[in-house]
């Protein structure tokens, strides 16, 4: 079981940039999946999740209208598209899956409902 998170990079202020997480050894749309984000000297945070069947959606308040959950089932991959980006968006960002809720019709913006984590790609904005 394992999620490869990718697509960080360097940015100015008003870019955009798409994560994206692959996974393997297991289905991503079967369960729970999110994209989280630390920042240095701070707590880590839920950015967006998206349940099983993408039938709930959650975002943040800071990045809505600005990011977008998706997932490719065909790729078995989660992606964060994230515009109009802003300095405040510096962060590690991570992505992952509820492994323990199967089918489930939600999902949760807290890090600790998460039991399989990738290892991280940092997104930098700055001028």
């Amino acid at each position: 079981v394992q999620l490869q998170a990718s697509g960080g990079g360097l940015v100015q202020p008003g870019g955009s940039l798409r994560l994206s997480c692959a996974a393997s050894g297991f289905t991503l749309d079967d369960y729970p999946i999110g994209w989280f984000r630390q920042a240095p000297g701070k707590e880590r945070e839920g950015v967006s999740c998206i349940s099983s069947g993408n039938g709930y959606m959650y975002y943040t308040d800071s990045v809505k209208g600005r990011f977008t959950i998706s997932r490719d089932n065909a790729k078995n991959t989660l992606y964060l598209q994230m515009n109009s980006l802003e300095p405040e968006d510096t962060a590690v960002y991570y992505c992952a899956a509820d492994r323990t809720r199967i089918r489930y019709s939600f999902c949760s913006r807290l890090p600790m409902e998460y039991d399989s984590w990738g290892q991280g790609t940092l997104v930098t904005v700055s001028s």
